[in-house]
C-alpha cells in the first residue's frame, strides 16, 4: 500500500472543524438577522418613547414662524443626542419648532403620523391634539405633528455593534466547542493506542495474555483477536508436538546408524574406511541439527539461563578436523545463556565453517551476552553477506531451498539467539567469515 493510511483522529478532527464552521456560520447568520430585527424594533421603540416625552414637555405654541433652535431648556425639553433630532410642524405644514440637529424644512410636506425613511433619517410622526384618554378633551398643542428622528448612520452603527458581538460570541462558543470535541475524540481514541501497546507486549500464542477492552466498541475486536490467538495457539501446539516427536524419533535411528558405521569402519577394508568416516560425520551433523531442533522446541518454555565457561562448552562439541580457539586474553571467559541451546547453535556454526573450507575458528566474547565466531575460510562477497543478513532479519524460514539466501545452520543459530531475545549479525570482516551471536536484547547487552 502506497502512502500513509488515513487517520481516524485526523478525519474526525477535519469533520468536526468543517461542521463547526458551517454550524457556527449558520447560527451567526440567524443570530445576525434576528439581532438586526430586534435592534430596529428597539430603536423604533426608543423613538416612540422620545416622542411621548417631548410631547409632554413642549409648550403650546402659536402659529408664528418657528425660530431654530428654540430655548427649550427653560421648559425642561431634552437636548439633542447623537444622531437624534425632532421637529414640531403645524397642521398646514409650517415648521413651528425644531432641534439644533434637525433640518430647517419639515421632513414631510404634508403632516403624517407613523414611521418613514426620509433621506438619511428614520422619522416617527406623532399627531398632537388627539383626545386625552383621561379627560376626553384635546391635549396641549392640538393640531400639530411632532417628528422624532434618528440618522440611518447611527442606526447602522448600532446594528453593526450588535452583529459583531453576536458573531464574536457565536464563533467563540463554536471554537470552545470544537476544542472540547477534539479533546473528547482524543480521549476516546486513547484506549486504542493503549490497547495496541499492550497487545504488542502480549504473547501471540496465549489468548489469556490479551489486554482486556476498555470500550464497548472494542469488545468485538477483542473477541476476534482472542479466537484468532486461540486457533494460533492450538496450531502451534500441534506443530510443536509433532516436530518434537519427529525429532526425538530421529535420535534413535541416528544413534543406531552411527553405531553401525563405527562397527563397519573397524571391519571394513582400509580403502572403504574414509567413506565410512564421511558417512559418520554426516550422521553427526544430522544429529546436531536434531539436537538443535529439540532444544528449540523445549525453549518455547522458560530458558535455563546461566553463566557457563565458554571453553567447557566447546569441548563438548563435535569439531573433528577443525581447530577451535577460545580467546585466551579474556579473563572472564563466561557467557550467560541456555547451555543446551548455545551448544546446539555453536555446533551448527562450527559445522558450517568446516563444510565451507575453514580449518581454524576463533571464539571471543564481545560482552556478557554476545559472542563472535571468526573462521579462516574463503568467506563471502559483500552482496552475498548483505543478502544473508536480510534473510536473517526477515526470518526467511519458508523459502524453498534453491531460493533460500542462507543455510539451515545460520537459521538455527538465529532461532537460538531470538529465543534469548537477541539475533544473529554478520559483521563485515577483511578475511574469512564472522558471526555475532547476540543472546540478549541490545539494551541488556550494553549494560
Amino acid at each position: 500500500m502506497n502512502g500513509p493510511l488515513p487517520s481516524i483522529r485526523s478525519r474526525l478532527g477535519g469533520a468536526l472543524l468543517l461542521w463547526s464552521l458551517l454550524g457556527s456560520t449558520a447560527i451567526a447568520v440567524a443570530v445576525t438577522l434576528a439581532a438586526r430585527h430586534e435592534v430596529d424594533e428597539l430603536l423604533d421603540e426608543t423613538l416612540g418613547s422620545a416622542a411621548v416625552a417631548l410631547a409632554a414637555l413642549l409648550p403650546a405654541v402659536t402659529d408664528a414662524p418657528a425660530v431654530a433652535p428654540p430655548p427649550l431648556a427653560a421648559v425642561g425639553a431634552p437636548a439633542d443626542g447623537p444622531g437624534f433630532a425632532w421637529q414640531l410642524v403645524a397642521d398646514d405644514g409650517r415648521l413651528l419648532l425644531r432641534s439644533a440637529a434637525a433640518p430647517d424644512r419639515p421632513w414631510r410636506a404634508t403632516p403624517q403620523a407613523g414611521f418613514a425613511v426620509v433621506g438619511t433619517w428614520r422619522v416617527l410622526g406623532v399627531t398632537l391634539g388627539a383626545p386625552d384618554p383621561a379627560g376626553g378633551g384635546a391635549s396641549a398643542g392640538a393640531g400639530r405633528t411632532l417628528y422624532v428622528a434618528q440618522t440611518l448612520v447611527e442606526r447602522s452603527e448600532a446594528r453593526a455593534e450588535v452583529t459583531l458581538a453576536a458573531l464574536l460570541g457565536t464563533f467563540a462558543v463554536a471554537l470552545l466547542g470544537l476544542l472540547a470535541l477534539r479533546g473528547a475524540v482524543r480521549s476516546e481514541l486513547e484506549p486504542l493506542q493503549t490497547w495496541s501497546a499492550r497487545l504488542a507486549t502480549s504473547e501471540p500464542e496465549n489468548a489469556a495474555s490479551l489486554a482486556p477492552p476498555t470500550r464497548a466498541e472494542l469488545v468485538p475486536m477483542h473477541r476476534a483477536l482472542s479466537a484468532l490467538t486461540l486457533r494460533l495457539e492450538q496450531r502451534v501446539a500441534r506443530e510443536r508436538a509433532w516436530s518434537a516427536h519427529a525429532a526425538h524419533a530421529l535420535r534413535t535411528p541416528l544413534a543406531g546408524i552411527d553405531a553401525q558405521l563405527a562397527v563397519a569402519g573397524r571391519e571394513a577394508p582400509p580403502e572403504l574406511r574414509p567413506r565410512l568416516e564421511r558417512a559418520r560425520a554426516a550422521a553427526a551433523r544430522l544429529r546436531s541439527v536434531v539436537d538443535a531442533l529439540i532444544g528449540l522446541f523445549r525453549s518455547e518454555g522458560e530458558l535455563q539461563r546461566g553463566r557457563h565457561e565458554l571453553a567447557a562448552l566447546v569441548q563438548r562439541l563435535p569439531v573433528a578436523g577443525l581447530e577451535v580457539e577460545v580467546d585466551p586474553d579474556d579473563s572472564d571467559g563466561t557467557i550467560e545463556a541456555d547451555a543446551d541451546l548455545l551448544s546446539a547453535a555453536l555446533a551448527n556454526l562450527l559445522d558450517n565453517a568446516t563444510r565451507h573450507g575453514a580449518r581454524r575458528v576463533r571464539l571471543r566474547r564481545l560482552g556478557p551476552h554476545r559472542l563472535r565466531i571468526d573462521d579462516d575460510g574463503p568467506g563471502v562477497d559483500p552482496a552475498r553477506r548483505e543478502a544473508m543478513q536480510r534473510a536473517l532479519d526477515e526470518q526467511e524460514l519458508d523459502a524453498p531451498h534453491e531460493q533460500a539466501r542462507t543455510g539451515l545452520g545460520l537459521m538455527l543459530a538465529d532461532r537460538v539467539a531470538r529465543a534469548h531475545g537477541g539475533r544473529v549479525v554478520l559483521p563485515v570482516v577483511t578475511a574469512g567469515f564472522a558471526v555475532d551471536l547476540q543472546l540478549a536484547p541490545e539494551r541488556a547487552d550494553a549494560i
